[in-house]
């Protein structure tokens, strides 16, 4: 929704969501909610801002949108779950998470979540396990029907786990989504496209918009797919999986290749010169220092790493003579 919503009145729209999404509001508490909400064009604002938020990212009940309370236990204490990230979001961030928009605040809300550069790893209830890659978020619903992990952004593996229901576990994406069958696999979303790389058993795709496209990836295989169509599948390279344990692989990369991957664990903006993209990088990179990759690239390559900020890092053709690493003035 447009306009500014002042930080104190969306506070206040939050810990109104909080308890009305209890499930034991009394007919005081919810006829004081409504004189809050009429007692100022900002408290209004507020509420409906939050509102919006919370049906769009999260689907609660559109009987929220007319004031009617969840009642059951179960429907009260997600929602309760969803309102208290939305609690302490504000409380850390004040209001200026919503300037982010949508994306931003589906991330901030996740389940679980990775900041840049960050690898975490996470069990879920059935002994399912999830590892997630730098800047990486999801949601997950297990219910009596399936057992789904939304991946938001970012890059997972996933190791399943035998569920005594029998539910089918789902990776969905926005691409489209994957049931494995027994396995150990990894998905990365990447603008209109979803990668999945399988390591044991195999996954079933199901592109979003194609039914008839669906297909089986075996253990050993890689593709990626779009809502429409699933590409090419080819063999997974040696160490695809390596970012699980900290570590980049590269084989006879491209140096453009390899500093675009390197990136997505950095803060700021990484680049290469383009007159030395073409040379190849071979090793192993630990993730959790990016400058000592770069100081490894500097002293094995004929490239200098030119930092005009600490933020902003190009690699550019070694000049003979000079130092390989230099700060601009």
């Amino acid at each position: 929704m447009g306009g500014f919503t002042p930080e104190a009145a969306s506070l206040q729209a939050v810990e109104w969501l909080v308890r009305l999404q209890a499930g034991d509001v009394t007919p005081e508490e919810e006829q004081a909610w409504r004189a809050w909400r009429a007692g100022h064009a900002e408290n209004e604002q507020a509420w409906q801002h939050i509102e919006a938020c919370m049906a769009r990212m999260r689907g609660l009940p559109a009987a929220l949108a007319h004031g009617t309370l969840a009642r059951k236990p179960a429907q009260a204490n997600a929602a309760r779950r969803q309102s208290l990230k939305l609690v302490a979001l504000l409380a850390a961030g004040g209001g200026a998470w919503l300037a982010g928009g949508d994306e931003q605040a589906r991330f901030w809300l996740a389940d679980y979540r990775t900041g840049t550069g960050e690898l975490r790893h996470v069990v879920l209830e059935d002994g399912t396990r999830i590892a997630l890659n730098t800047a990486s978020s999801i949601d997950v619903r297990y219910d009596a029907g399936q057992r789904l992990v939304t991946l938001l952004k970012g890059e997972i593996m996933v190791t399943t786990a035998r569920d005594a229901a029998r539910r089918p576990f789902i990776v969905q994406t926005a691409q489209g989504r994957l049931q494995p069958v027994g396995t150990r696999f990894a998905v990365r979303v990447e603008e209109d496209r979803t990668q999945l790389g399988v390591f044991e058993g195999a996954v079933d795709i199901f592109p979003g918009q194609s039914p008839d496209a669906a297909r089986r990836l075996q253990a050993g295989r890689h593709t990626s797919f779009t809502a429409a169509q699933t590409g090419a599948v080819q063999a997974l390279p040696a160490g695809a999986d390596a970012w699980t344990a900290g570590m980049l692989v590269a084989h006879d990369m491209p140096l453009a290749d390899f500093v675009q991957e390197l990136a997505r664990y950095r803060h700021g903006r990484l680049a290469c010169d383009p007159a030395i993209a073409h040379l190849r990088v071979s090793g192993i990179y630990p993730l959790a220092d990016t400058t000592q990759v770069l100081d490894m690239l500097a002293r094995t390559l004929p490239v200098d790493v030119r930092q005009t900020t600490r933020f902003w890092v190009t690699l550019t053709p070694h000049r003979p003579g000079g130092g390989r690493t230099w700060t601009a003035a």
